[in-house]
């Protein structure tokens, strides 16, 4: 009897440090566009942003790369897959729309990859998905459809929700990767070794697409603007390359060997209201009411589609093969 009650308090203990880690990778990835916009309001070219941040943090995880040099061989293109799409194509396709739509509206577009992903697995897998999985897609393009405000004519910037679109695909490629990886079960790659091996990956790619040699680098030695509040540049850099990115990752990852996948996505799903917390009080952004009351059916189709999924090896249809192995519970994104 002593051993069950050592053994739950150790689980519960583990729970809450599970869900600890979860809300700091939620609040550290939500942080990310309120840091990265006055960069790009300040004269940076968003790759260029992108290119800093990745390079950044593949220069401070270079260590885990080198521990788990082995990945190299055995999963090349599951590492070169995880880098072009996880990577270099979410944080681009996100940061660039940064420049057209507010933050909280990119990042709610971006919130369409679990919907996208139950297209994926039903379209091209040709598997089955369940209902509820079938209504929170429903849900979260309803949603969508009052974010943008297509009543209107589409309020914001069609290229730039075009962009957050183009990052949500480019998460559907992260889940479908993580999914990949996880086929070899006891032998699957280390998620910290693949997330620092795509860090490098996206930053060698970002570096020909972003050409940071034509950066204007005296940007970095001054300040950005903050909803009029000037703010060194290179303590803003700093916040998107520790905090954002390295820290958000970590403990991400960190979250789910500890939660379950389902539930540290849920989690992660409070990234989004974060971002547009931060926006408004940061930044001064404010959305309209149908905004944010499509933002909150966004979240609750988000919820649906990611925690309907039946347990690993049930015979029952799948809402998404991907998010129920996430490598670090992003949503995404960056």
């Amino acid at each position: 009897m002593p051993m069950h009650t050592s053994q739950g308090t150790r689980g519960g203990r583990d729970r809450g440090v599970g869900l600890g880690l979860a809300l700091a990778s939620a609040l550290a990835f939500g942080g990310s566009g309120v840091a990265a916009k006055p960069l790009i309001e300040a004269g940076l070219d968003p790759l260029h942003v992108v290119w800093l941040r990745v390079t950044g943090a593949a220069l401070v995880v270079l260590p885990l790369a080198v521990r788990h040099r082995a990945l190299l061989r055995a999963r090349p293109a599951l590492l070169i897959g995880f880098g072009l799409l996880a990577v270099a194509g979410v944080q681009a396709c996100y940061f660039a729309a940064l420049s057209r739509i507010p933050v909280g509206v990119a990042l709610l577009i971006e919130y369409l990859a679990p919907a996208l992903v139950l297209g994926w697995v039903r379209l091209v897998q040709r598997r089955p998905v369940t209902r509820a999985a079938a209504v929170g897609v429903v849900l979260a393009v309803g949603g969508l459809a009052c974010v943008v405000e297509v009543w209107s004519g589409l309020s914001f910037d069609p290229v730039g929700v075009l962009l957050a679109l183009g990052a949500a695909c480019c998460q559907v490629g992260y889940f479908v990767l993580a999914d990949q990886g996880t086929e070899a079960g006891e032998q699957a790659p280390d998620p910290l070794g693949v997330i620092a091996y795509g860090l490098l990956v996206g930053a060698a790619v970002l570096t020909v697409v972003a050409r940071p040699w034509t950066m204007d680098w005296s940007v970095l030695a001054g300040t950005a603007d903050m909803n009029g509040t000037p703010v060194p540049a290179v303590v803003l850099l700093a916040w998107i390359v520790l905090i954002a990115t390295v820290l958000a990752y970590v403990t991400g990852v960190l979250s789910v060997r500890r939660l379950s996948p389902q539930v540290a996505g849920v989690v992660a799903c409070l990234e989004a209201v974060i971002a547009t917390v931060l926006a408004w009080v940061l930044l001064g952004e404010h959305l309209s009411a149908p905004q944010l009351a499509g933002g909150a059916v966004v979240l609750v189709g988000a919820f649906i589609a990611q925690s309907s999924a039946p347990t690993k090896g049930s015979p029952e249809p799948v809402a998404g093969s991907g998010t129920e192995r996430d490598l670090s519970v992003r949503g995404t994104a960056a």
